[in-house]
C-alpha cells in the first residue's frame, strides 16, 4: 500500500514511498519555493560564525523587520521557521479553543495535539464562533492559493475582539498584486506569521518571524528555546531582506509564468482553481494514477489526502522555471493521451 507522506520537497522519499526508482533528474513541482536564483553576494567567516553562539535576540533582523513593517522591536520575534512559530503558539493556546479554517497548512493541527489543545474546523467563515478564542487562517491558503483581503479580514478582528487571530502569510511575497496591509499595531489580538524559506528559497536555513502585540509576543519568548535561530540564518534573512528588487523580481515573473501554466494545462482539458500565488491545484480523479505516471517522467507534485474538504481529488502543483514547467505540460499531454 502506498504511503502518502505528510508534506512535499524531499523528493526522493516520495520516490521510496512509491517503490518507483529515483530516476538522474528530478522535477520538484512539491514545494512552493522561490525558483528564481538570489544573483547577490553572501561573504560570511564560517569558522568565526559556527564557533560564537548567535545573537539570542536576533536584534540586527529584529530591527530590520520592525522597520519594513513599520512596527517596534517588542512586536517582532524571529524564530526558527514559521514551524517554530506554530509550536510556541500552540503552546501558548492549550487551554483555548482553537479554530482552523480549512483547508490549511498541517502543522496547525499537529501542533496543537502535540499540547493537548481543543480543535474544531471551520470549512468557511461562517462557521467561526465566538466561543472560538483562537482562529487560525492561512493567507494565502496553502494548499489552495486563495487570499483573504483586508476588507474581509479587519470586520472578522472588530467583529471577534475577544478572539486571537493567528494569520499565517508565509506566502504572502508570491502574490501578484500584494494588497495586505494588516498592522499588528491597530489589532491587541492579531498575530502574523511570516516565512522566508518561502519567498528566499531559505530552506534549509530555518528562519520566518511573528509579529503581534507587545503582551503577546513577551509570551511567545518565554516559551522560544534560547539561541534558537542560527547565526548563518540570521545574516543570510538580512541581506537578502535587504534586497527588495528581488521580490519584485519574483512577483513579476510569477505574474506571468502562471498564468501561462494554468492555461496551458486548462487547454489540455484539466480544471483548475483559481490562484493568487505560485501554486495551484489541479482536479483530478484519480490522484495516485496521476502522480504515479509523473514520478516515472521525474515529476513530483502534491497530493492532497491530508487537507481537510481537499482528499485527495486535486494535486498541487508549484510553478518552476519556463523550462521545467514546459516538461510539466508536454507530461501532462503525454498523460491526457493515453
Amino acid at each position: 500500500m502506498t504511503e502518502f507522506r505528510l508534506h512535499g520537497a524531499n523528493p526522493e522519499k516520495t520516490y521510496r514511498s512509491f517503490s518507483i526508482p529515483v530516476p538522474d533528474k528530478i522535477y520538484d513541482f512539491s514545494t512552493n519555493t522561490n525558483v528564481l536564483p538570489w544573483n547577490g553576494k553572501f561573504e560570511i567567516d564560517i569558522q568565526k560564525t559556527l564557533s560564537e553562539y548567535p545573537d539570542d535576540e536576533s536584534l540586527e533582523l529584529c530591527h530590520l523587520i520592525a522597520e519594513q513593517n513599520h512596527c517596534s522591536l517588542e512586536n517582532v520575534l524571529v524564530t526558527n521557521g514559521s514551524n517554530e512559530a506554530i509550536y510556541l503558539i500552540s503552546s501558548y493556546q492549550t487551554a483555548k479553543r482553537n479554530c482552523i479554517l480549512q483547508p490549511a497548512y498541517g502543522e496547525y493541527m499537529r501542533a496543537l495535539k502535540a499540547f493537548d489543545a481543543s480543535v474544531v474546523n471551520a470549512m468557511s467563515l461562517s462557521d467561526i464562533k465566538t466561543t472560538d478564542e483562537t482562529v487560525w487562517i492561512c493567507n494565502p491558503c496553502n494548499p489552495t492559493g486563495a487570499f483573504l483581503e483586508d476588507k474581509v479580514l479587519i470586520p472578522l478582528l472588530k467583529k471577534f475582539d475577544n478572539n486571537i487571530f493567528i494569520i499565517d502569510e508565509a506566502y504572502r511575497d508570491f502574490m501578484y498584486d500584494n494588497n495586505s496591509n494588516l498592522k499588528v499595531k491597530d489589532f491587541s489580538n492579531l498575530i502574523i506569521m511570516r516565512s522566508l524559506t518561502k519567498s528566499y528559497h531559505l530552506c534549509g536555513s530555518r528562519i520566518g518571524y511573528v509579529m503581534s502585540s507587545p503582551e503577546l509576543i513577551k509570551n511567545l519568548k518565554r516559551r522560544q528555546p534560547t539561541w534558537s535561530v542560527n547565526s548563518i540564518a540570521q545574516q543570510a534573512a538580512v541581506k537578502f531582506m535587504q534586497d527588495k528588487e528581488f521580490l519584485k523580481k519574483t512577483r513579476e515573473y510569477y505574474r506571468t509564468e502562471v498564468p501561462r501554466l494554468i492555461k496551458e494545462l486548462k487547454n489540455l482539458g484539466f480544471e483548475i482553481n483559481p490562484t493568487s500565488v505560485n501554486y495551484f491545484l489541479l482536479k483530478t480523479s484519480d490522484d495516485e494514477k496521476l502522480i504515479r505516471f509523473l514520478l516515472t517522467r521525474g515529476i513530483v507534485v502534491r497530493h492532497t489526502r491530508n487537507f481537510l474538504g481537499l482528499d485527495g481529488k486535486y494535486v498541487r502543483i508549484a510553478a518552476r522555471s519556463i523550462d521545467e514547467n514546459d516538461i510539466l505540460i508536454n507530461a501532462m499531454k503525454e498523460y491526457e493521451s493515453n
